[in-house]
């Protein structure tokens, strides 16, 4: 017969043995040995958008020299910012930018002066989420603001970041993919995927992509 020793000796050997074969079989199906398998989603849908512009705020966000002007990608999108920017300008929309680089940003850092901020419009705010440490919250408030339209760079994060943020307090939140931008294509695409079914429903419901010519005021 055996012995009590022996058999929690075969107990642990068999316990070892079943472990290892989960953690190889757990290896064999985690992501990074799926990635180059993986199916990209169907691309998202495109709607035309007819926004009250009273009711309305334009976000560019971050849209500086030293990093827009470092991306080909986003100086590419630099003509279709400023195109809704001098429509949303026409129609009284509100205006409102994020500054980046430190405590001298300045909107004659902008990319372009063509759509640089004027007094008022603007805060220097690092991160993501540019509710936080800015005075976005207090502007759309005090436009009655229902819809907030969201362009950038970075947008991987700021765009995920300020998007989620307004869409979860409520706002109708649109995205023209032709003035979103990053250091690559892939993180926009992630960028707008997330934002238009990746998400949180909350974000997803209230989300809707376009384009800058599909944006009427």
């Amino acid at each position: 017969m055996l012995d009590t020793r022996t058999l929690w000796r075969g107990a642990a050997v068999a316990a070892g043995a079943l472990i290892m074969a989960f953690a190889a079989s757990s290896a064999a199906n985690d992501i990074l040995n799926d990635w180059d398998t993986a199916k990209a989603p169907p691309k998202p849908e495109l709607k035309p958008v007819t926004v009250e512009a009273s009711t309305t705020a334009l976000l560019i966000l971050d849209m500086m020299k030293q990093n827009c002007g470092a991306r080909p990608r986003c100086v590419a999108t630099v003509p279709n910012v400023k195109r809704l920017h001098d429509a949303a300008r026409a129609a009284g929309v509100m205006v409102w930018y994020s500054l980046v680089g430190g405590a001298q940003a300045t909107p004659a850092d902008m990319i372009d002066p063509a759509f640089a901020a004027r007094d008022g419009e603007w805060s220097r705010t690092g991160g993501p989420d540019k509710f936080l440490g800015s005075n976005l919250e207090e502007k759309l408030q005090a436009r009655s603001v229902k819809t907030a339209i969201v362009c950038g760079t970075s947008f991987q994060g700021v765009g995920i970041g300020t998007g989620s943020g307004l869409a979860q307090r409520g706002y109708k939140v649109i995205i023209p993919i032709d003035c979103l931008s990053s250091e690559d294509p892939y993180m926009e695409q992630y960028a707008a995927w997330h934002l238009f079914k990746g998400g949180p429903a909350v974000v997803t419901g209230n989300t809707t992509l376009t384009r800058s010519t599909m944006v009427k005021f």
